[in-house]
């Protein structure tokens, strides 16, 4: 595949100058590196091709040489001096890449990616299964107006750190062993301020509390996580700002407990329901619906309503709703309905016990049990 004209890789004119030609990769380097665009998978090809393209056009003779006779000149020479060896690189990672990112062997101040954020939001489920936008009051760090980050006095500027020379980093010998550190003086910086910002007080960064506003998709769940890209704390001498991530926590609801796209619930019923059967109104989240119960249900019995549930964000399908009843047992009765009761239930005992079963099944079991621990005559 034939290489892309440098200039036109760079997007400046062949008279720009280095001054233009150095800002433009810059911003490219900046936009293409690969640790900011995981999920591009060109970016890394396009971030190669600008380093490239600096790399000829930044060197006076190359430039020459690519002015005159194109790609093929370059390759002429790629043996000798004027090659893209180890060194080169080194170089220009030092003088560009490193001012953006922080490494390498560059003069001036060092930038630094801001820190990530957390935020917990909670929710209660009826907004979590709908959906919602949120307004949140999020305490942050935020490159200072006055200065522009920078740390010092409007009309002045950072001058480089005398201790590492810029660096940001100083190495220290200990017998055989060499050991890189921190600077001590700049703190990592590779830079110092002389006339700090009265604002900022030289920090570059301020505290202030924003408001977002969030968007929460229909459907999440407890323990789901909202990223919102560059609302993170500001970064440090121009560094790129961080990511917040906005955890979502689902109130307990008084009715419904949710696991993924189901819901379930426990609905109470008397036993005249219970036993003559009948229909009990159903909550659900979307209205009322109409449970039939049949005659003789148990309790513990769960019925289930297809597509009453919920639906996730990551499948829009509605789950089901399971709802299961719990027959209660009347309180603070009257002696009336006390003697009623009575009767009734010396007419269910006269007929054997047929009309409870499982009571019946239980007592054959346990006669049976204590049957088989009984001592030998």
């Amino acid at each position: 595949m034939a290489k892309r004209d440098y200039y036109e890789v760079l997007g400046v004119s062949r008279t720009a100058s280095a001054d233009e030609i150095k800002k433009s990769y810059r911003r490219l380097a900046m936009k293409h590196h690969p640790d900011r665009n995981k999920d591009d998978s060109t970016a890394e090809a396009k971030f190669k091709e600008a380093k490239e393209a600096y790399e000829v056009l930044q060197d006076a003779d190359k430039r020459a040489t690519y002015d005159r006779f194109g790609h093929d000149g370059l390759k002429a020479n790629a043996g000798g001096a004027g090659g893209f060896g180890a060194e080169g690189f080194g170089d220009i990672f030092g003088d560009v890449f490193g001012d953006i990112f922080g490494g390498g062997r560059q003069r001036g101040s060092q930038v630094f990616r801001g820190a990530d954020l957390g935020y917990e939001l909670r929710l209660d489920l009826e907004k979590a299964v709908s959906g919602d936008t949120v307004t949140i009051d999020v305490p942050t760090q935020v490159a200072c107006e006055t200065c522009d980050g920078s740390g010092a006095k409007k009309g002045s500027d950072p001058v480089t750190c005398t201790t590492c020379g810029g660096v940001g980093q100083v190495r220290m010998q200990q017998g055989f062993f060499s050991i890189q550190q921190t600077c001590p003086a700049c703190k990592g910086a590779g830079s110092m301020i002389g006339d700090p910002c009265t604002d900022c007080h030289g920090r570059g960064r301020k505290h202030k509390t924003k408001t977002l506003s969030v968007k929460v998709p229909a459907g999440v769940d407890d323990g789901d996580r909202i990223r919102l890209s560059g609302e993170g704390e500001a970064g440090r001498n121009g560094g790129p700002p961080g990511d917040l991530y906005v955890e979502i926590r689902v109130r307990p609801h008084k009715i419904f407990e949710r696991d993924g796209a189901e819901l379930s619930c426990e609905v109470p019923i008397s036993m005249a329901t219970a036993a003559l059967g009948g229909e009990v109104e159903l909550p659900t989240l979307n209205g009322n619906v109409s449970l039939k119960v049949p005659a003789g249900t148990q309790s513990g019995k769960v019925f289930r309503l297809r597509g009453k549930g919920v639906s996730t964000v990551r499948d829009a399908r509605q789950g089901d709703l399971f709802a299961k009843v719990a027959v209660e047992t009347p309180v603070n009765l009257s002696a009336e309905q006390k003697d009623l009761l009575h009767q009734f239930d010396e007419l269910i005992n006269a007929d054997g016990g047929k009309h409870s079963p499982r009571a019946g099944g239980w007592l054959d079991t346990v006669k049976r049990f204590f049957d088989r621990i009984s001592p030998l005559d």
